[in-house]
């Protein structure tokens, strides 16, 4: 199963009996997004899971089972062993509970609708920019164009010699 991750394209396996999934990296595909100057830290990051990856694979998926008859041979005093192995069996290591999860999948979903309103907030500036460029590929050349023309093209340069008489024909403040 092919997921991205953080931009990453990871794969995800479970392993028979393992309760633990194994990531994939696709390390290609990593490496085209780090920038330049951190290529050391990201060759160092490769090493590292690359050594933690091998070591997790040369361990067995079980452990060794452990001989209890030949320690109750060898250690002397009785009664030991036998306490040792009722303890042992009785012991339970608790795996550690998934919490973050649906906190991880809650703002992936917000992130995917701010994404899609970002790129739809993006298609309706891209028409607008078409029809403003539209304007100027249907617009008369600056070089033969009178002031006239300028003024009705950009409305924005005309100057208001009516309600300010004198130079520069527009209020200070919007100097």
């Amino acid at each position: 199963m092919l997921l991205v991750q953080h931009g990453v394209p990871c794969r995800t396996v479970k392993m028979a009996g393992r309760r633990v999934a194994v990531k994939a990296i696709d390390w290609m595909a990593f490496a085209e997004r780090v920038p330049p100057n951190q290529k050391a830290m990201f060759n160092s990051l490769k090493t590292r899971s690359d050594a933690i990856a091998a070591k997790l694979a040369s361990l067995p998926e079980k452990p060794a089972a452990i001989d209890w008859t030949y320690y109750r041979t060898a250690v002397a005093k009785p009664g030991l062993v036998e306490e040792f192995e009722k303890k042992f069996s009785a012991l339970k290591v608790p795996e550690p509970v998934d919490t973050q999860s649906a906190k991880i999948d809650a703002q992936e979903q917000e992130a995917k609708k701010s994404a899609a309103a970002y790129i739809q907030a993006s298609k309706q500036r891209i028409a607008e920019y078409e029809k403003e460029l539209e304007k100027f590929r249907n617009m008369i050349p600056f070089e033969q164009m009178t002031f006239e023309d300028l003024n009705e093209a950009f409305p924005e340069t005309k100057l208001d010699t009516k309600q300010y008489p004198y130079w520069p024909h527009k209020p200070i403040s919007e100097l």
